[in-house]
Formats: structure tokens, sequence, C-alpha cells
């Protein structure tokens, strides 16, 4: 790591409803695997990844949400400070993509208006079961002016590429290098001597 770089601290969300394939995508992106076995997320669970870009070290402190109602209260608190958000539907239910506009508002009331988010459809590789076309998706992300890609946690697809666009599009607001990112300095500072003998 270069010492003389900079280091940012960014918090990114994902939300949508139960079994939309949250957990999925994030061992995707941090682990690059994919389990079959499925145990629903307990409130909130959180993992790190760091990333070089444009001569910055990003850390991204990425929060998996429960998407069940009962906890939905505690999930929405972990939205404030949030500088991105991945609000995630599943392809094969019509349910958790009607609800993407129910997300949309939670995270205006509880993030504000102005942080960047991705919607993902994801299971695509479930093209069989498939229930909302990706041009209902691109519509909807079109309407609320956001990104929109396709994902897949299973085969691999799109995940790494919707959180990069993500990362860019926080990078490029003013506000990054101001008061809305932690910014810890890595610079190695020489001790000072207190006496000389």
């Amino acid at each position: 790591m270069d010492e003389t770089s900079d280091f940012l601290l960014l918090k990114i969300i994902l939300v949508g409803d139960a079994l939309v394939g949250k957990t999925c995508v994030l061992q995707r992106y941090i682990d690059n695997s994919f389990h079959h076995s499925y145990v629903s997320t307990i409130g909130i669970d959180f993992k790190v990844k760091t990333l070089h870009l444009n001569d910055k070290f990003i850390k991204l402190q990425i929060w998996d949400t429960a998407g069940q109602e009962r906890f939905h209260t505690i999930s929405t608190r972990y939205f404030r400070g949030a500088h991105g958000l991945l609000i995630i539907y599943d392809i094969t239910n019509s349910l958790s993509f009607e609800n993407v506009v129910g997300w949309m508002k939670d995270v205006d009331a509880n993030a504000g208006e102005d942080v960047d988010r991705v919607i993902l459809g994801n299971k695509c590789d479930l093209e069989e079961k498939r229930i909302i076309s990706k041009e209902k998706g691109e519509k909807l992300a079109w309407e609320h002016g956001v990104r929109f890609f396709e994902t897949s946690a299973k085969d691999n697809v799109n995940i790494e590429k919707a959180f990069l666009a993500l990362v860019q599009d926080i990078m490029n607001k003013n506000y990054i290098y101001g008061q809305r990112t932690d910014v810890v300095n890595l610079k190695k500072t020489e001790k000072k001597k207190c006496c000389s003998r």
C-alpha cells in the first residue's frame, strides 16, 4: 500500500425484500463464492472490501439488511450516513419488483434523496422462471434516474460491475472529499524526540 495515499471509507447498503439474494450478491462480491444453502439475515450484517481506484484506497463497508417486515425499522436505521445503496429485486418475484418503489421512499426518508443508488434485477440465471422483463427494470430505473443492472450471484453476472458503477458515481460527487466521507490519512509521521542527550 502506498504510504502517501489517503484512505476513503464508504458505507454501502444492500436493500430489498427477503429472498431476493442480497446475501448471495454480497458473498459473490466479497469472496467470489456462491452457496446454495440459504440462511436468512437476522437484522443486519456487514463485510469490508478495499479497492484501489483513481489513486485512492477505498474501504467499502457493505451492510446486508434483512428484508423481512419485522426487521424493517432496524434495517432502515442503518441507511443514515450511507454513501450508496443497491436496491435489489428478484426477476422471478413480481412483489419484490413492486416493492422497489417503497424501498426507494425508505431511502429518501432515511438516507436522503441525493444518496447514490443502483437498482439490481437479481437471479437473471433463472430465465425460464422470469416474470419481470429486463425492459421493466430499465424503465423503473430510468423513472428514478438511477443505474440498472441485471445480475446473477450464482453465475457471477454484473456483480463487480454494479458495485464499481456505484462507487464511481459516489466518487464523482464533489462532496466525497468533504465531510460526507471519513478520510483517514495513512501517511507515516516521524516521531519527534522530546529530549536530547
